[in-house]
């Protein structure tokens, strides 16, 4: 791989700005193409697993009872009971409750339709010790920088073996920084970061970002929280107390180590928008009550959190707000839209679509995300001395459109327009692909490239012709019509733009599922 230091921090390439956070792909590929254990090898089963009878899979509803180990998820629908027992109350309208649903009755057909023959694995794995032979790899770790102990960062990132947090640490690592990774494992997976383990600059505790927690550090990513709106909706105090409580124990860990921050927030911040696409100083439209709120309300909270540490306590604190993101590694029960078409086009089922298709979406592909979250870690305050009295005063932006003015025009900046952007660090900061689609048009181009993975025509190439290939459920409660990034100020302040086309992205992620899908991990 390139060898850079931070010296080197800095070159060219077709006219773009590389920095030290950008890796060649080769390489980052070579960490989530590897086996589903990392370092392992596929045999045939000797003997084959005991097929499921098409009456025991009736009772066994594993689409409806998605599970980590032995843990149920969340219940398969909505208690009736009183309060008084203790029980689930789900929200007729939320995710949870509509894809409990639809996997209930889809579970039925498949039993009644599909031979004992189809439930049967044909291969297995067998885990090899990093390094082994039996791995097939001849250097136990992948290949990364040498830093200097004064370039070298001790870094902690909560939610590290997660979809979004796995890809990250795996940069860092190949960056050559020191990387303490904080889990539960309540959506994150040990095997996105098997091939670290007992590396040297590498360390994974399981532990809970509710609970303190005691080390030095130099910086922290906190992206620990449910992020898909099945496994939010699933616990939704958890979420709350995770947005809240987790947020102000990595903060006070910031304070007192004098750690920068970085909290990974989400677009679901502005609700289901008036404004569109959505700048940063859009206030948004949330329903505090709606079976969304508990990851959006919560994720507000944690900001409001933010910033009373930066107000109050002077820690220097970045805000990321990130819009919808896909790629390897995505959980493929976790109901978001792409990683749901993809498996669905990959094994010739109808694509499920929420309401008629119509509302339009903006997808970012994991590594633009890294590239930004990193960028925007490492930003520094311009020198310009005409300009630093915004580092600490955020441009005042309240006077925007008003609600239901949508596509409305950014109204002008104070002083004339002239507020630079370059000083304002702290200030949130949209992350996303400003290039809108809408589902249905996310469903077409989902079959083309599943097509071109599995090199033959996929059981529908369009929906042009009917709506054969759809299966259409009720559209959840809360549910934005519309979502898409205004990336100005990314693009000013961290010479970011997204470098992925949707189409490139979607094979990427496909190749990915279909890989697993052959080696029988998925």
């Amino acid at each position: 791989m390139e060898m850079a230091t931070q010296s080197e921090a800095q070159d060219t390439q077709d006219g773009r700005i590389l920095h030290e956070w950008h890796i060649p792909l080769d390489d980052l590929r070579n960490l989530y193409f590897r086996p589903a254990l990392g370092s392992g090898y596929l045999i045939p089963s000797t003997p084959p697993r005991p097929a499921h009878p098409p009456a025991a899979a009736a009772h066994y509803n594993s689409a409806a009872f998605p599970t980590y180990g032995s843990r149920q998820r969340f219940p398969s629908s909505g208690s009736t009971s009183s309060f008084g027992a203790n029980q689930v109350q789900t929200h007729p309208q939320s995710h949870v409750q509509i894809h409990s649903a639809a996997s209930n009755a889809s579970i039925v057909t498949l039993a009644s339709s599909a031979s004992p023959s189809q439930f049967a694995r044909s291969v297995s794995y067998v885990h090899a010790p990093p390094g082994s032979s039996a791995g097939g790899y001849d250097n136990p770790y992948p290949p990364t920088r040498v830093l200097t102990s004064f370039e070298k960062r001790r870094i902690l990132v909560t939610g590290g073996a997660g979809f979004v947090g796995s890809h990250l640490v795996d940069r860092l690592m190949l960056m050559g920084h020191e990387v303490i990774v904080l889990d539960n494992f309540f959506t994150g997976q040990k095997s996105n970061l098997s091939h670290w383990i007992g590396h040297p600059n590498f360390e994974l505790l399981r532990h809970d970002v509710v609970n303190p927690l005691l080390i030095e550090i130099d910086q922290i990513y906190h992206l620990a929280c449910p992020a898909s709106p099945i496994s939010y909706q699933a616990n939704q105090v958890k979420t709350i107390k995770t947005n809240f409580i987790g947020t102000l124990n990595t903060l006070g860990l910031a304070k007192r180590t004098k750690a920068r921050f970085l909290l990974a927030s989400t677009s679901e911040v502005y609700g289901d928008p008036d404004v569109h696409p959505q700048p940063e100083w859009y206030n948004g439209n949330v329903n505090p009550t709606g079976p969304r709120a508990c990851y959006d309300e919560g994720k507000r909270v944690a900001e409001t959190l933010t910033y009373g540490y930066f107000y109050q306590d002077g820690v220097d604190v970045r805000v990321a707000r990130i819009f919808n993101t896909y790629g390897p590694r995505m959980q493929t029960d976790d109901g978001r839209v792409v990683s749901n078409f993809i498996v669905q086009a990959l094994k010739g089922e109808p694509l499920t679509i929420f309401g008629d298709g119509s509302q339009t979406r903006s997808f970012m592909f994991i590594h633009d995300l890294i590239d930004g979250l990193i960028g925007l870690m490492n930003a520094e305050p311009s020198q310009n001395p005409d300009h630093q009295s915004s580092e600490s005063q955020p441009p005042d932006l309240s006077g925007g459109p008003t609600s239901g003015d949508v596509d409305q025009p950014v109204p002008d900046l104070p002083h004339g327009g002239e507020v630079d952007h370059r000083s304002d660090v702290h200030s949130p900061v949209n992350l996303g692909n400003p290039a809108e689609f809408t589902v249905r048009e996310l469903a077409d181009l989902v079959a083309e490239v599943v097509e071109e993975v599995k090199n033959r025509p996929s059981a529908r190439s369009t929906i042009d012709g009917g709506d054969d290939g759809i299966r259409q459920l009720p559209m959840p409660k809360d549910d934005p019509r519309q979502r898409r990034p205004d990336t100005t100020r990314a693009r000013e302040l961290l010479d970011w733009e997204p470098r992925w086309m949707l189409r490139d992205g979607l094979k990427e992620m496909a190749t990915f599922y279909w890989d697993r899908m052959k080696e029988g991990s998925l």
